[in-house]
């Protein structure tokens, strides 16, 4: 392999530009070429530009640390990551039917057809079938029967959906983890390609309408969002974005959102009741009506926070609901379908509702809450990752491997009280891609964050998040978190 940047770069056989045999793979060529002509001089110089625009732009994550808010910034690597055309399309097709059998179910565990509160068998459809055993269904820590009338009949509960996917070590890509409660990433992924485009200019000459523009995104997502509206709407719906503000911690996502929609960014003390039972926002010392709230605000804050007149926010929101007079999306209370174990089920889903075999793969997981499932791996526990489900704690993944010995035979106490709390799952080891490290190119492990939405059609969206792992170890399920990288999806 030639050139300089490229010099000593170690092989991998999962790295997503150089082969094991140390040559550039298939559609890395132009990109390599591009990058040599900038050299390293200039990857450094792009880096430092890329790092003083996201400062001055306010690109940042924040977390609650001891009491306090600390803002961190999200750094963007200045090699971009290149998905060809036919990888996109078996990603864009896989997530979209993930996000319609995920869909299906969450309206057969809320509403099934069919159920009248006589019923002497209430489950769920697919339950009733033998697909998926009572307790994810009816009992699972994500379910909460209070947000049933936040959606109005026949609404999709997940407008917004992401699938976050990985390259694994055999080039077949993976889903790692659902998000359809309030799934974040198309604003910094909007911010990524702005950020790249200014700092790294060369890199883009020559490919014209070859490249994908992320900002395709915003118009599909706006269509999703107006098919949301209640079908008492007149004329064009009205969208607001709903936010818990500064306190929260993608602030910075969720003013690029409401701009890029042209949408106002409100809070719950901007949200007023109308005559007609709907609710208008503040704005700039006016009041608009509004039919759609596009929801950045977490389930369980929603009672936390009042309205204008100090009525609760889940209490104003489910009132416009049942008046026919707002659409709320996300619909809260779709935990159940996203959560550790939730994900174990969507294949049986996917073959329940859709009549279809899964076009993307899952991770190989075991539910510990089935007797048979908690032997196949009580043994094995220094060979997989242990997850807590979601509401009994949201303790993060625990990776097996990396466990002393005391410390699987703690985890092995803790599961055998209480099994139903976890799930096991095989690791994942996901690509990497080629990264600027002090100055040279260095693989690290990249993940990457694909979005859909459902609106007249479930459809993914023509943007992606690639984000990046600080260290060169490899990446545990779910987040890498470190930075990003800038995401090409070529046609």
């Amino acid at each position: 392999m030639n050139g300089e940047l490229f010099a000593g770069y170690p092989t991998t056989r999962v790295d997503e530009a150089v082969g094991p045999d140390g040559r550039l793979r298939n559609g890395w060529a132009g990109m390599a070429a591009a990058l040599e002509r900038l050299g390293s001089a200039g990857l450094v110089a792009a880096a430092a530009d890329l790092g003083a625009r996201r400062r001055e732009r306010g690109v940042a994550v924040s977390a609650w640390v001891d009491g306090r808010q600390e803002l961190r910034p999200v750094p963007l690597d200045p090699v971009p990551r290149v998905l060809d055309a036919g990888t996109w399309a078996a990603l864009s097709g896989g997530v979209a039917q993930r996000h319609r059998a995920l869909n299906a179910f969450l309206a057969d565990v809320y509403r099934p057809a069919g159920r009248r509160r006589g019923d002497p068998d209430r489950a769920a459809e697919i339950v009733r079938a033998g697909m998926v055993p009572d307790w994810p269904a009816a009992h699972g820590p994500g379910r909460d029967p209070g947000p049933v009338p936040r959606a109005w009949p026949g609404q999709p509960r997940a407008t917004v959906a992401a699938a976050d996917v990985v390259r694994g070590a055999d080039g077949r890509w993976l889903v790692t983890r659902d998000a359809l409660q309030v799934p974040s990433g198309i604003g910094y992924a909007l911010a990524d390609r702005e950020s790249a485009r200014a700092a790294t200019p060369e890199l883009f000459a020559g490919l014209g309408s070859r490249l994908v523009d992320p900002a395709d995104a915003v118009p599909l997502l706006r269509g999703a969002l107006a098919a949301a509206a209640p079908p008492a709407c007149t004329g064009a719906p009205r969208i607001a974005v709903l936010t818990q503000g500064e306190s929260d911690g993608a602030w910075f996502e969720h003013q690029v959102l409401a701009e890029a929609l042209g949408a106002p960014l409100v809070r719950a003390g901007d949200l007023w009741p109308r005559g007609d039972g709907g609710v208008e926002v503040a704005v700039d010392g006016g009041r608009l009506p509004v039919d759609v709230l596009y929801r950045r605000f977490d389930d369980a804050l929603l009672g936390a926070y009042p309205t204008g007149v100090g009525l609760p926010l889940e209490s104003g929101l489910t009132e416009a609901v049942r008046a026919g007079r707002l659409g709320l999306a996300n619909v809260p209370g779709n935990g159940i379908a996203d959560d550790a174990a939730g994900y174990a089920w969507v294949p049986a889903m996917i073959r329940f509702y859709l009549g279809e075999e899964p076009l993307l793969d899952s991770a190989r997981t075991w539910v510990l809450a089935d007797p048979s499932a908690w032997a196949a791996v009580r043994d094995r526990l220094h060979e997989l990752e242990v997850q807590e489900v979601a509401g009994y704690g949201g303790r993060g993944v625990v990776h097996g491997p990396a466990c002393s010995a005391a410390e699987l035979a703690a985890l092995r106490e803790e599961i055998a009280a209480a099994p139903h709390r976890f799930v096991a799952r095989e690791p994942v080891e996901p690509s990497t891609a080629p990264t600027l490290v002090d100055g040279v190119l260095r693989p690290r492990p990249v993940d990457l964050r694909v979005f859909s939405v459902a609106g007249t059609t479930t459809t993914t969206l023509p943007v992606a998040l690639t984000r990046v792992a600080p260290e060169a170890a490899p990446v545990r399920v779910g987040v890498p978190g470190g930075g990003s990288k800038d995401t090409w999806l070529l046609r």
